[in-house]
């Protein structure tokens, strides 16, 4: 009679269906004693895991710790090390299953989720290991500069792939060689669907593989809104902290399809460029007389060039028999050359400037706003502050220097300049017109 009961009961239980299912038949004393194996195997796993957590990664950590260098710590802080240890629970299962079990569809169904356990558990030590790979990477002096998040990302994207390849010819109990070749065929929808995404990855890539932006680099992209220096480097996107300190994300895509401005060649070449031009009034521009000569051999810094140009000046006059009573004949000395040559003098001998790079000044086409004499020097340092510090000392020297040469420096009329013209020009009408009519001429 129990025999019955027993037998009617495991035939209308739903765990006597499942374990009919998966091949184990008999009563329900036999679906009982599967249970309890599955129990226990649990209850192992849990212990060995327990184990693996607060013993031995408790002991690899102590050694770790005792070590003298301070490397290896990287790899407990990304805990490649903890996740290595819920292995051991898979690796239980795995040598117990053929002991524990007789039914071909029991070790199956255990082998399938071992195997798609072990595959997930490898990816989390794989991502720990390459984190820590990372940091310790970016503590090396040479690897510092290195867009290295970009390569990890991409090694981490294309491992992730791979296991998700895997965990489907698990699921579907299939060659992984069958899905890689069958993914063949949605190559033209993925791309399709993906194609932001994929255009960015490649774009990624090429910004790492061509080191042509990289962490601490400064750059300036306009048609991004994006000028300051590049916080991060990774596969999709560039994150820029501009000098107002805001933050601008630009896609990797847009640095390949775009055009950007790198500073990095100016920070490592320790020199900024000075190219700035003094608009001269070209009404003050004259030949240099007696005694605005004199004046000007006053300098020390120009009485080299005076004396070198003046007897320069006279040999060639003399050769050419040139009638000096005319200025315009032959050659002369000019207040505005002088004071190019004056220019350079001086900035030969500030040690702020670069004597070992372009060091040029040199006169631009004229136009409606002056001539313009340009400055095209380098200064010793790439310091934000002190390079304006060092250009607007120069210019301020430069412009109350003109003065001496018998120079003004162009500046279109203000409102004052105007309202100071109509002025005089009322004035002199009050004074010689009768009829006191306004009269501009």
């Amino acid at each position: 009679m129990f025999a019955s009961i027993a037998a009617a009961t495991a035939a209308s239980s739903p765990s006597t269906d499942l374990f009919l299912w998966v091949g184990v038949e008999g009563n329900v004393w036999e679906v009982l004693l599967v249970t309890a194996k599955v129990l226990a195997l649990v209850a192992g796993c849990v212990v060995v895991n327990w184990i693996g957590k607060n013993v031995l990664v408790r002991v690899v950590r102590a050694i770790i710790k005792g070590t003298k260098t301070k490397r290896d710590d990287v790899f407990l802080e990304s805990g490649a090390i903890t996740r290595f240890s819920h292995i051991l629970p898979a690796l239980v299962v795995h040598f117990s299953t053929p002991f524990l079990f007789e039914h071909e569809k029991v070790k199956s169904a255990v082998s399938s989720a071992v195997s798609i356990y072990l595959i997930f558990i490898s990816l989390f030590v794989l991502d720990g290991v390459l984190n820590a790979l990372h940091r310790l990477a970016a503590q090396s002096p040479r690897a510092k500069n290195l867009p290295l998040k970009g390569f990890i990302q991409a090694t981490k994207l294309i491992a992730n792939l791979i296991g998700l390849i895997f965990i489907v010819s698990v699921l579907f109990n299939k060659t992984p060689f069958l899905i890689f070749s069958g993914l063949g065929a949605l190559t033209a929808v993925l791309i399709l669907i993906f194609r932001d995404a994929i255009l960015g990855f490649v774009a990624g890539i090429q910004l790492s593989v061509n080191n042509m932006v990289r962490p601490g680099d400064w750059i300036e992209m306009s048609s991004n809104n994006a000028n300051g220096d590049v916080l991060d480097v990774s596969l999709t996107t560039v994150k820029v902290q501009n000098f107002d300190k805001t933050i601008t994300s630009i896609p990797a895509y847009d640095l390949i399809s775009k055009s950007f401005i790198n500073w990095r060649g100016m920070s490592e070449s320790g020199g900024r460029r000075i190219k700035r031009s003094l608009r001269i009034d070209m009404r003050s521009i004259r030949f240099v007389d007696d005694e605005l000569l004199a004046e000007l051999q006053r300098i020390q810094i120009l009485k080299p060039y005076l004396e070198n140009r003046l007897k320069e000046i006279h040999e060639s006059n003399e050769e050419n028999q040139i009638d000096e009573d005319m200025p315009v004949n032959g050659r002369r000395l000019t207040n505005v050359g002088c004071f190019r040559a004056y220019c350079e003098a001086y900035l030969r001998k500030d040690d702020r400037i670069r004597k070992d790079m372009t060091f040029l000044f040199r006169q631009l086409e004229p136009d409606g706003k002056g001539l313009p004499i340009q400055v095209y020097v380098f200064t010793a340092t790439t310091n934000w502050v002190r390079y304006e510090s060092i250009q607007a000392d120069i210019f301020d020297h430069f412009i109350a220097a003109l003065p001496r040469f018998g120079l003004s420096v162009y500046q279109d009329p203000s409102g004052g300049d105007l309202e100071r013209g109509f002025v005089k020009i009322a004035a002199r009408n009050d004074s010689t017109s009768p009829s006191g009519d306004f009269n501009l001429s």
